[in-house]
């Protein structure tokens, strides 16, 4: 099994410098529902990894963290898309943890638990330490200039990272992975993925004129 891996805070929904701390807090990206639902049509399994070390913290109870997950699946289903499974760190960074981003052990407990070929998977974040996690399994990684992302792209970019891609938000990232699958990574409709941020539309001629 294949899988896209789904940082969830600046990917799917808003970034808050305060942490989402309830469902009302909880506001999903421009297009990220539509994206998702793009993604259900695929073979992929899509996977949602995150930190959420307010849990460790103390200011927000394992219980609520899984309340607003069980509230983001359920409007996603409602819009067509589909998420299959929800992984999350609660560690602090002082915990040390294997499973905290930038470490992989999310990835490698998904892989372990669902038989996915990680070197054949790709990974959606909007921060360095997603794509340090990506990396770190052999993930294809997709910045996204959503949250985080286009104050750390730059970041990314000048470490010359092999296998990292940009991509204006998560349903732009989707398609471009899925136009990946089918004209592969030498396509010249994909040399600008190399260059972030992207700030203007770009037509991929594969999908007769449609601006992604």
């Amino acid at each position: 099994m294949r899988a896209i891996f789904l940082d969830r805070d600046g990917v799917i929904c808003e970034n808050r410098s305060d942490h989402v701390k309830s469902w009302n807090e909880f506001h999903f990206l421009p297009n990220a529902l539509s994206g998702l639902a793009q993604l259900a049509r695929t073979d992929f399994a899509s996977i949602v990894v995150t930190n959420q070390a307010v849990i460790n913290r103390g200011l927000v109870p394992a219980s609520v963290i899984a309340g607003i997950h069980q509230h983001m699946l359920n409007q996603v289903q409602r819009a067509g898309g589909r998420i299959d499974h929800v992984m999350v760190c609660p560690h602090r960074t002082d915990e040390f943890c294997a499973c905290r981003k930038p470490q992989p052990g999310l990835l490698l407990r998904a892989a372990a638990e669902m038989n996915i070929d990680l070197a054949q998977s790709y990974l959606i974040g909007d921060a360095v330490t997603d794509i340090q996690a990506g990396l770190a399994v052999g993930c294809t990684c997709f910045m996204v200039m959503t949250g985080r992302g286009t104050k750390q792209a730059t970041q990314v970019y000048g470490q010359a990272l092999p296998g990292v891609r940009y991509a204006r938000d998560l349903k732009h990232a989707i398609q471009m992975i899925l136009f990946l699958e089918v004209f592969g990574a030498d396509h010249p409709a994909l040399v600008h993925s190399v260059q972030p941020p992207v700030t203007r539309p770009l037509v991929f001629p594969a999908f007769q004129g449609q601006t992604l």
